[in-house]
């Protein structure tokens, strides 16, 4: 029988669970929502909750123990600087999850996990905007014509 068993198990190994996590969790700080299984998102909600309550103290031990479940500078920096700025009146439920249908290939129920009052331009943090000169869109503008 499975009782007092806490954790999902996700078809996995601890070590591959731990990184599955480590690497959720940092996609999601890095663009605030991003699209999953819903048995992972399930399993991402309370240490996403987690994470930004410890970002929410500033100290040093704090810091340290970010970095060491993220193992990412730019997400701990993210956490502590800009997303415990955004949250501090909010006393938990900091992300939520939208159900969004099933995966075309196994049928698997996806779903939308995302910070609540999220910022709508993090989604596009890689894209990059091309540069065009004067002389490029001339060079087009001959090429076309």
């Amino acid at each position: 029988m499975r009782h007092a068993m806490v954790n999902k198990k996700l078809n996995r190994t601890s070590e591959h669970r731990k990184a599955l996590l480590k690497n959720m969790l940092n996609s999601l700080i890095k663009y605030e929502q991003i699209t999953t299984t819903l048995p992972k998102a399930k399993f991402l909600k309370p240490q996403a909750d987690k994470i930004i309550t410890l970002g929410k103290t500033e100290n040093l031990q704090t810091t340290k123990l970010l970095m060491s479940k993220l193992q990412n500078i730019q997400s701990t920096n993210k956490v502590k600087k800009i997303l415990s700025k955004r949250y501090v009146k909010r006393n938990g439920g900091y992300t939520r999850i939208v159900k969004a249908g099933f995966r075309y290939g196994d049928n698997a129920p996806m779903a939308v996990i995302e910070f609540v009052d999220r910022d709508v331009k993090a989604k596009r943090v890689d894209i990059k905007k091309k540069n065009i000169t004067k002389d490029q869109k001339e060079e087009k503008k001959l090429a076309t014509a």
